[in-house]
């Protein structure tokens, strides 16, 4: 119910909260489930392998900021415990960067980092 008083508080009226409940209960809640799921189904059939793994997950450029870096899926099975999914400098990865932020403010420690090496060691030359 809180998106629909914050509608009614910031308008005034019940349309402000019915406004507020559409936006900020049901299409929120309709579109951070359909980037979610996306992940698994859509990571796993298109787009690019940068690293070796024993399945089929790939990078899905596109779909990286609405999921908040969880499309660079490939690189979480390559390196699992990374705090970054988005491994090299063009890969957007807000959920890494929101990561940082905490670990500056003191609120998150013992953040995983891959070393280029270790990134190298599983690059796979077939790119699909």
């Amino acid at each position: 119910m809180f998106p629909f008083g914050l509608g009614v508080a910031l308008t005034g009226s019940v349309i402000g909260g019915l406004t507020g409940l559409l936006w900020g209960g049901a299409v929120r809640i309709l579109f951070l489930h359909h980037a979610t799921f996306s992940i698994d189904s859509l990571c796993h059939f298109f787009g690019r392998r940068r690293f070796r793994t024993g399945d089929e997950s790939r990078n899905l450029a596109w779909l990286a900021l609405p999921t908040f870096g969880e499309a660079w899926h490939n690189n979480h099975h390559a390196f699992p415990t990374s705090a970054h999914h988005g491994l090299t400098r063009w890969q957007l990865d807000p959920g890494g960067w929101l990561i940082d932020a905490l670990g500056r403010l003191g609120l998150a420690w013992d953040v995983v980092r891959i070393s280029t090496g270790a990134q190298q060691a599983k690059l796979t030359s077939a790119r699909s």
